[in-house]
């Protein structure tokens, strides 16, 4: 046992960088698989892309709405929101916490929806998310979502002091 624990600690003290760069790993994974195709999904409105992202057995929660869905029931909602292909739209994350290890992520942040950016008619709405994911078949998908705009208290302020999708090292284990 007492050899155990020494290699352990000789471990951490030879390579202190494993487990940061592991988890700095993950998390740009996590973009890649999720946060960019989410991404382009809602700008393209592409519906199997969007679906594609969530899991079976997901748990969707409006906190602005008090509703809790499956999976089918909110895909058809999205499916019935961009039959409307005319409408343009952005959406970005930023985030305030990002946890993961090999099977599981926790990840909060806020996001921006934009309709008709860069027009006159230019208009955003923000809230917060908190995203459970899971892997399955060693692929990303988003088991749990939540979001709330917190009664429409959540604005650009929030949204810009949020840490930005691809800085991924303020989340690094330390």
């Amino acid at each position: 046992m007492k050899l155990l624990c020494t290699s352990f600690v000789c471990f951490y003290l030879c390579f202190p960088n494993q487990g940061l760069s592991q988890n700095a790993e993950q998390l740009r994974a996590i973009n890649s698989a999720i946060w960019e195709k989410f991404t382009k999904a809602f700008e393209t409105k592409d519906i199997e892309l969007f679906s594609s992202l969530h899991a079976e057995d997901l748990i969707r929660i409006s906190g602005d709405g008090k509703t809790i869905r499956g999976k089918t029931a909110y895909i058809r909602g999205y499916e019935s929101r961009w039959h409307n292909k005319g409408l343009d739209q952005t959406i970005a994350f930023r985030f305030l916490e990002r946890i993961c290890n090999r099977e599981h992520a926790s990840e909060r942040g806020i996001y921006k929806l934009t309709h008709n950016p860069n027009t006159d008619n230019e208009v955003s709405y923000y809230g917060k998310f908190h995203v459970i994911l899971k892997q399955v078949n060693k692929q990303w998908k988003i088991l749990v979502d939540y979001d709330s705009s917190e009664h429409h208290t959540i604005g650009d302020p929030a949204f810009n002091a949020a840490t930005a999708l691809n800085a991924v090292e303020p989340f690094e284990r330390r």
